[in-house]
């Protein structure tokens, strides 16, 4: 990874903010995007952008695409809005289908001209082990199948130019976000552990150290792929 020019969405937190750790430790140059930018010691380049806005996004990308020589892109932005069937709401579904899919596709589609020119790039989607169906959750399992679906399709129409595609579906992550719905010690999260082999949640370094690793040389080889780190749980 060293002096690879790696962009990183939703890199400010969780997931996205251990990925971006990781990869600077590495030796590459981080390209941030997030929404809430201020007071963050961020380790790369950090960019404010609302991916829920298409044009705000784009020109972002743009003025990127004009600085800087992006070798690979991480898709880990995305967002879960829980709704039961029968009171799911269009509005709702929208948004997430908006932030998980379509700036997932409006990022790749910005810079995968310049992969092709170069004959080499790496992409990862951030997805879901929801992609295989999760009560309650709808629009967020419909939303991270479609982008195991990208996936597959970007692995397909890209590898003639040596570019790969793979995805990485994590099970419950210990981040913020999940501990506001699964309190430590709580009824949910007893629940929750109770369906994971490995009775533990993944660390965000965790997700951290296969994105590494499919950036890689290493695993040229490798496209089209859905790596699930999820303790066991999808079995």
């Amino acid at each position: 990874m060293k002096n690879k020019c790696v962009l990183v969405t939703g890199a400010t937190k969780g997931i996205g903010w251990a990925i971006s750790r990781r990869l600077s430790d590495a030796g590459a140059h981080v390209i941030g995007l997030a929404r809430h930018v201020d007071e963050i010691d961020f380790p790369g380049f950090l960019y404010q952008c609302d991916l829920n806005d298409a044009g705000q996004t784009e020109d972002v990308l743009r003025m990127i695409r004009e600085k800087y020589p992006v070798d690979a892109i991480v898709n880990n932005v995305g967002v879960v809005l829980p709704e039961i069937l029968g009171e799911i709401s269009l509005a709702s579904f929208y948004q997430v289908y908006d932030l998980n899919v379509r700036s997932a596709i409006q990022v790749v589609q910005a810079f995968s001209d310049v992969m092709k020119q170069r004959q080499e790039g790496r992409i990862i989607n951030i997805a879901s082990i929801a992609s295989h169906g999760s009560a309650g959750k709808t629009s967020y399992s419909a939303a991270k199948s479609a982008l195991v679906a990208c996936t597959k399709t970007w692995a397909l129409e890209l590898a003639d130019y040596g570019i790969t595609v793979n995805a990485i579906s994590p099970g419950p992550v210990e981040t913020q976000l999940l501990r506001e719905s699964y309190p430590v010690g709580s009824e949910k999260e007893k629940q929750l552990l109770a369906d994971i082999p490995l009775k533990r949640l993944a660390r965000p370094e965790e997700i951290a150290a296969a994105v590494q690793f499919l950036l890689s040389h290493d695993a040229a080889f490798i496209t089209g792929q859905v790596l699930q780190i999820d303790g066991g749980k999808s079995l």
